[in-house]
């Protein structure tokens, strides 16, 4: 999986399962601009921690759900580089609530960032993609896009979303040698799900096949599969990162 001379942007690319994307593609050789809203300080570490190991990485502010400033992320990226080979829409956000209690604005935020915010990067990006006749697109959604999940009606409207646009923008880019796919983590080692209660993870990872948590890495190897050339005959698809927590 050789990514040298390659231009790759991941939005929500400084913590977390980003952080371990933009890390694992920076490693193959593509030159990586981290995206971010508010992690700035995390986006300039590992922009420094790349640059001193050799690779190539730039970091970038936007708000991916405003229209404008994903239209800046990626044409920007593609003037100054003269080309941009991979999207990975990454960038996510979580409010969660029964919906009894859930608010508009909470499922606004939601959608607006998480299904938006990934239509806007597309947007912008398929039209480069396409005159250039080749590209990488990866969308990350979750296995309760498929599954559905109590406390999360907007995230999982979202997620599902995600699966839905993946799979049309295959349909639609496919002849002119773009192909898009959806990757659906599971129960992944981040900071969100430290916080959750000790008892409650345990019974997470009884349900987990392979008995443990998933880690960032174990998302971001699978991207780099799908950003390199060795996935150019699929297109359309939903993966799964959840050790067999959820199987279709």
């Amino acid at each position: 999986m050789n990514l040298n001379g390659k231009v790759a942007i991941v939005t929500g690319g400084a913590v977390g399962i980003g952080r371990a994307i933009s890390l694992r593609l920076a490693e193959l050789g593509a030159l990586v601009v981290l995206n971010y809203r508010s992690s700035g300080a995390a986006a300039e570490q590992l922009v420094a921690e790349l640059t001193e190991k050799g690779l190539k990485a730039e970091a970038v502010k936007a708000d991916v759900s405003v229209f404008t400033e994903a239209q800046e992320l990626i044409e920007g990226t593609f003037a100054r580089h003269g080309r941009l080979d991979i999207l990975v829409n990454n960038a996510g956000i979580n409010i969660d609530a029964l919906i009894l209690r859930m608010t508009e604005d909470d499922f606004d935020k939601v959608i607006a960032v998480n299904l938006k915010g990934a239509w806007n990067c597309c947007k912008h990006a398929a039209r480069i993609m396409s005159k250039n006749r080749a590209g990488k697109i990866i969308n990350i959604s979750s296995v309760v896009g498929l599954s559905g999940n109590v406390g999360q009606t907007n995230y999982c409207a979202s997620k599902a979303g995600i699966i839905g646009l993946t799979k049309a923008l295959a349909r639609e880019l496919a002849k002119r040698g773009v192909c898009a796919n959806a990757v659906a983590p599971g129960f992944i080692d981040t900071n969100m799900t430290r916080q959750l209660d000790s008892r409650f993870v345990e019974q997470i990872i009884e349900n987990i096949p392979l008995g443990r948590q998933g880690t960032p890495a174990d998302v971001a190897h699978l991207v780099a599969f799908l950003a390199s050339d060795l996935s150019d005959y699929i297109t359309g698809q939903v993966i799964n990162v959840d050790g067999g927590m959820v199987m279709n």
